[in-house]
């Protein structure tokens, strides 16, 4: 493993020298000022310490109202995405960023009112953008992830996907990570750098699905009977769009058929146990057998175990 020394910007002495001097004239002024004329110092001070509480409640103020403010826009934007019909994960992911964005600026509005020069804090951040951007290179990582989820769209809010070991209904996307839902109600936050570079299984995606089983019969079942038998039982079942039924394979324990049966993606579930239970209790009403494993001991074992 390589590592590579990270260069941090030369700091300016002549400028550190500079303010260091300012301070030590405006020290050395005010405690002269003080000897020469208390009244009138104490006086400057508390005037300047008055006008800097007012910038502080100033920002205060603009803080909260920006933070009010925030959260109108916010509900506007959902109101229009709901009015416009927009995608669930374009509209989640923009309030999302639009928050972020709004946010970082009203916080640079508020420290610009408390008299900090905004200038010399972009210059300070820049000095630094290279050690911020190795510390934040995840997250910035999970925002390209965003960018590129929001482009390609591999999934929506919604969906039910399987992605990173991981199955669930996509409930939000944000701008660094994805919430999944699962059958169970628990939370799964998922990175969207890994999961825009991972494999996803998108069952929401087609309208139909198809769900198979595979019913061992025991020998001697009547095959034509039996897939009779069960095209009755879909039959029943309105749920399904199209089947299939055929003997699938013959072994020393049982007769094997399979059934396919084509549904909507939001009824795979709901179908796939009651069919199930429609299923077994219609097969052995109408005396069909379900196939047990044997067991088969040869003679020689059966005699030692006499013995």
């Amino acid at each position: 493993m390589k590592f590579t020394l990270l260069q941090v910007p030369a700091v300016d002495e002549a400028k550190i020298s500079q303010a260091a001097d300012s301070l030590k004239a405006a020290t050395e002024s005010f405690a002269s000022l003080v000897k020469e004329d208390p009244h009138t110092a104490f006086t400057q001070l508390g005037q300047d310490a008055l006008n800097f509480g007012l910038k502080v409640l100033i920002a205060i103020a603009i803080y909260v109202a920006g933070i009010w403010l925030i959260r109108k826009i916010k509900k506007l934007m959902k109101k229009n995405f709901a009015r416009r019909k927009t995608d669930a994960t374009v509209a989640s992911f923009t309030n999302s960023a639009v928050t972020v964005l709004l946010t970082a600026t009203l916080i640079i509005i508020c420290i610009s009112t408390l008299g900090v020069n905004t200038t010399s804090l972009a210059a300070l951040l820049a000095a630094g953008g290279m050690a911020i951007g190795m510390a934040l290179s995840g997250t910035l990582q999970n925002f390209a992830g965003g960018i590129m989820l929001l482009l390609f769209k591999p999934f929506k809010v919604g969906d039910f996907i399987d992605a990173l070991g991981y199955s669930g209904t996509v409930s939000e996307v944000t701008i660094v990570s994805t919430k999944l839902l699962t059958t169970d109600n628990k939370v799964i936050i998922l990175p969207n750098g890994a999961l825009s570079s991972g494999n996803v299984v998108n069952y929401s995606i087609q309208e139909t699905r198809r769900i198979d089983y595979h019913i061992p019969m025991e020998h001697g079942t009547d095959a034509e009977k039996l897939i009779e038998a069960i095209n009755a039982i879909i039959a029943q079942e309105s749920r399904v769009n199209d089947s299939f039924v055929a003997m699938e394979d013959l072994d020393k324990d049982s007769i094997q058929f399979v059934i396919k049966l084509w549904v909507k993606s939001e009824d795979y579930w709901p179908v796939f146990h009651a069919f199930y239970q429609n299923l077994y209790t219609g097969l052995i009403a109408q005396g069909f057998n379900f196939a047990a494993n044997r067991l088969e001991i040869n003679n020689n074992e059966r005699q030692n175990n006499n013995i």
